[in-house]
């Protein structure tokens, strides 16, 4: 009788917290909802910390609803028909949790303890993130629905936290936040966590893709290309020069203001002095070095005809035409008069006669040359109007209205780099069909099949699950690979040296011996690290890409540098993007930068940088590179041989310098690695050693 009436007692007692309890997460359930609506999170006031992944979801699916549902009851359906008891036989409540055998710390992580009937037993259930464990929760260093990258030390955002990240040793600041481990063998790892550090930043504002919006683009891009061969054609009965629009649209993009990730839209000056001077460049005759002295001879010829008669039909100045009529009519005369010439004396002469008629030749066609460079510039901006109307009436159709603009970050808080998030919605994707064949993987959306080799697939599946937050069920993947693929194939148009990278074992020495994380200029399809800046936020995102590198603002870490070697005005850009970030830190940051030994421009620049620490020459031949295409063309092919010199040069500040010093054995461990046939042993070796075991499953729930 006594202890049926303590039980009662004890019963009366334990309800109303429980109660109490319930209420409180089911409050704390509908802020985050109301917070994942409103399309960004605001975040607590700390020195360190990381945005939560934006989540938000057109519509609310079968499956979303359940979810809804068992985040605000109970997580199995075990559950529903159970009566778990506490030691004392008093019932507990459906759902309910004992709240003091928890921690605080587990309970902000997601964490739950529930009863499950068929085991007689308790398990627990992260409600955050969908796991399950029979045995009690491990005690994360970090919050998951705050702190996704694992920055703080504790649930709590503080201020403590600067002063922990300052006297952390060094061997723990280098490897960032702890993840999972998902292996998959290639060439990457993307196991290695990031040791850099940036200022937060803003959600990004551009559209998230659409198969169809990505289908649209293509299209126009293609049109705007054989637009610009046409105005060569018609105006100065030239073909536009090679790579000429390709390196446009990257030239563009340095002072592109618009909101199209791929067409210039709002520049200034609307003329590009880049494909100004490629076309004045082919005017008259596009030049080329001959390989015999045959060829020499009548590339002479011809130049000398085509100048000549192109001044006689031009408007052109009474001067001009004198001084161009006089010097290709004397080369023509010597043409028929020398016999026996070497190959050395055509290529002087041929020298001389374009450094005379050159400067008069440009003041004659100067008004058609800009006059195409406005006009392919007039047509991206209504090309780019287009996609943006487009795409705004694919987002009306499914509900989704504009976002207003995302709040400016106004305290700079110092985080680990996290990739871009979106404030706009995402749109729903249509299904895209896809077939393995063999190695090989064929994608295909609105007839447009698109190749890609199925271990780059599955890089990009391991990429995908790292970065993207808010498909933790894979439903948009393939969608958005598919835009991916697409956006470079557009991009690169058979343009391999857009995406040529750094061989692998390079790659591993810099890490070893540099602390290298991150890749300043990659791809999703040619990243050796998860963290890496890239030319389209959109399309990347879901991949682990943080932007573009002359809008990442770091503080600290290490980074290696290779640039497009044909983009002039984005090399000059990121290197002095670069010299600002050395000269704003005082914290460990260090930049290796790889460059053709062509460029004397660059090299006097980095002589002069007072943040040069050491440089080395690799010499021609003698070290590779690999494919631009090596997500899709056979693994034999990938490497290849390097027909210039490169240049290695260390840009450090005094802290950089002291933790990641290029000493004398790490750099002649660098050399080595640049060494021709060490892919080749290490793919060997990779075929040879057995794959290692994932360990990314967990216990089955209960």
């Amino acid at each position: 009788m006594l202890m049926g009436y303590l039980n009662n007692m004890e019963l009366q007692n334990c309800i109303p917290q429980m109660k109490n309890d319930y209420k409180l997460n089911e409050i704390n359930d509908q802020q985050e909802v109301i917070s994942n609506q409103q399309g960004w999170n605001t975040m607590p006031s700390h020195d360190i910390m990381v945005p939560v992944p934006i989540k938000i979801q057109p519509s609310m699916g079968i499956l979303d609803q359940n979810i809804h549902a068992m985040n605000n009851s109970s997580p199995h359906p075990s559950v529903i028909h159970s009566s778990p008891q506490t030691p004392h036989g008093i019932p507990i409540a459906v759902g309910a949790y004992i709240e003091p055998e928890l921690p605080v710390e587990l309970l902000q992580q997601g964490w739950k303890k529930f009863w499950s009937k068929r085991e007689n037993r308790p398990y627990f259930w992260n409600k955050l993130t969908g796991e399950s464990l029979w045995e009690f929760p491990p005690m994360r260093q970090f919050d998951v629905s705050s702190d996704p990258l694992g920055i703080t030390n504790d649930g709590h955002q503080n201020g403590a936290n600067q002063v922990l990240l300052k006297k952390r040793p060094a061997e723990e600041m280098a490897v960032g936040p702890a993840s999972k481990k998902l292996i998959l063998i290639g060439p990457w790892d993307l196991e290695i966590p990031t040791n850099v550090i940036i200022y937060e930043r803003s959600p990004s504002m551009l559209p998230q893709p659409h198969p169809d919006i990505e289908f649209y683009r293509g299209h126009l891009v293609a049109k705007l290309r054989q637009c610009y061969q046409e105005l060569c054609q018609s105006r100065e009965n030239i073909n536009a020069p090679k790579e000429s629009f390709n390196h446009w649209l990257i030239e563009r993009k340095i002072v592109d203001t618009g909101s199209d990730p791929l067409l210039p839209s709002q520049c200034y000056p609307e003329v590009s002095l880049r494909m100004y001077n490629e076309i004045m460049n082919d005017i008259p005759l596009r030049l080329s070095k001959p390989k015999y002295t045959a060829d020499a001879r009548k590339q002479l010829s011809i130049y000398a005809e085509a100048a000549k008669n192109l001044i006689e039909s031009r408007n052109a100045l009474q001067e001009s035409r004198k001084v161009v009529k006089w010097n290709t009519e004397d080369t023509l005369q010597w043409l028929r008069k020398t016999v026996g010439a070497t190959y050395i004396d055509f290529q002087e002469r041929l020298n001389h006669l374009k450094s005379q008629c050159q400067p008069h030749i440009a003041q004659t066609v100067k008004d058609s040359v800009e006059g195409i460079c406005s006009k392919v510039y007039h047509l991206s901006v209504e090309y780019a109007r287009k996609i943006r109307e487009k795409n705004y009436e694919l987002l009306k159709a499914q509900g989704i209205t504009e976002m207003p603009p995302a709040p400016a970050v106004l305290t700079l808080h110092k985080v680990w780099c996290y990739p871009i998030q979106f404030a706009t919605p995402a749109p729903r994707l249509p299904p895209i069909e896809y077939m393995a064949d063999k190695d090989q993987t064929y994608v295909r959306f609105n007839g447009e099949k698109l190749l890609i080799n199925t271990v780059y697939l599955q890089k990009l599946e391991q990429l995908y699950r790292y970065s993207c937050f808010e498909d933790k069920k894979m439903d948009y993947f393939m969608g958005r690979v598919w835009c991916l693929l697409k956006r470079y194939y557009v991009f690169c148009a058979n343009s391999p040296e857009t995406q040529a990278s750094v061989p692998v074992t390079i790659l591993e020495s810099l890490h070893r011996n540099f602390g290298v994380t991150f890749e300043c200029f990659a791809s999703p399809l040619n990243c050796y690290f998860r963290q890496y800046c890239s030319a389209f936020p959109d399309t990347d995102a879901y991949f682990g890409s943080r932007g573009s590198i002359l809008d990442l603002n770091a503080v600290s870490g290490s980074f290696v540098m290779n640039p497009p070697v044909f983009c002039d005005e984005l090399i000059e850009s990121a290197l002095n993007h670069v010299e600002q970030l050395l000269s704003e830190s005082n914290e460990p940051l260090s930049f290796i930068v790889m460059l053709s030994e062509g460029e004397t421009n660059f090299i006097n620049k980095l002589d002069s940088s007072r943040f040069k620490r050491r440089q080395v020459v690799i010499p021609a031949y003698e070290h590779y590179y690999r494919h631009g295409f090596q997500h899709s063309i056979p693994k034999s092919e990938v490497n290849v041989r390097s027909p210039t010199s490169t240049l290695v040069v260390w840009l450090q500040n005094n802290a950089g310098c002291q933790r990641w010093s290029p000493s004398e054995d790490r750099v002649e461990a660098l050399l080595e690695a640049f060494r021709p046939g060490r892919e080749r042993d290490r793919d060997r070796q990779e075929l040879l050693s057995p794959p290692p075991n994932s360990t990314s499953g967990g216990p089955p729930p209960a």
